[in-house]
């Protein structure tokens, strides 16, 4: 049987607006980013759905993972989890969901991307993000502007708790832990006004928060996943010099199955 088309496996991005916003022109956003230096090597697959929170997003994610084992599909090998800025909306928001069940969708996520042991399937790596910090300063007045006005559905410290579950779950999965809430509180000198300066409007990251939010990833990833670092994982294919350019046929074989 001939290879699928899809060669190579994949490092997906699970979440909500933030992740959606990942490849976001003139954001210079992380899934663009992503996709630069894990080109060739893994298809980076966007898979953010705005507005959604972990309730809703448990029952995509269980379609977004084919358990069937086919030959020479594509597999998961990295799977980063990013929810918590919906879920932490206030009654009587829809998006709200109670910080336990929160907890409890993340850990069935996680369940739901671990590699079953008596499978043949490679091993996914699975990254918790947390929501970042919320500027209710700007999201109040963005949100009073709408027509008709709306009332502030974030308050800051309910956000920074889910983004604390966060970061207790992947300790107690033992998970690798992205901790955006700190890093972006700690670069606008923990200065809810300052927070501006990474969010586009009080809640969404913008360019300067994507940076910051890449570069703790990708130091997260080098630090407790070194094995799937971009640095440490061949070409599919390999590189043009490499090919016997008398006879190419025998440089691409190890690549059908």
């Amino acid at each position: 049987m001939n290879r699928s088309a899809a060669v190579q496996d994949v490092f997906m991005l699970f979440g909500d607006s933030i992740t959606q916003g990942g490849w976001e022109p003139d954001m210079n956003s992380f899934g663009q980013r992503l996709s630069h230096v894990y080109a060739r090597r893994l298809d980076v697959l966007n898979r953010g759905y705005s507005g959604y929170n972990t309730e809703w997003g448990r029952f995509v994610l269980q379609q977004c993972i084919d358990p069937a084992e086919v030959p020479g599909a594509p597999q998961i090998r990295v799977l980063a989890i990013w929810f918590g800025a919906n879920d932490a909306c206030i009654k009587p928001s829809p998006q709200h969901v109670p910080l336990p069940r929160f907890i409890e969708n993340i850990k069935r996520m996680i369940s739901l991307g671990r590699v079953p042991a008596n499978s043949n399937r490679k091993e996914t790596r699975i990254i918790l993000i947390s929501p970042p910090p919320v500027n209710t300063i700007v999201r109040k007045a963005d949100l009073e502007s709408r027509s008709p006005p709306m009332k502030l559905d974030r308050e800051f410290d309910i956000t920074r708790a889910y983004a604390d579950a966060v970061r207790d779950v992947a300790k107690g999965e033992g998970v690798a832990f992205v901790d955006v809430w700190s890093r972006i509180w700690e670069a606008a000198g923990q200065n809810e006004s300052a927070l501006q300066k990474f969010l586009v409007d009080g809640l969404h990251l913008n360019a300067e928060g994507y940076n910051i939010m890449y570069d703790e990833l990708i130091g997260v990833i080098a630090r407790e996943y070194p094995e799937i670092h971009y640095d440490n994982i061949p070409y599919t294919f390999p590189a043009w010099k490499d090919i016997n350019w008398t006879n190419p046929e025998s440089s691409f074989k190890a690549e059908i199955v």
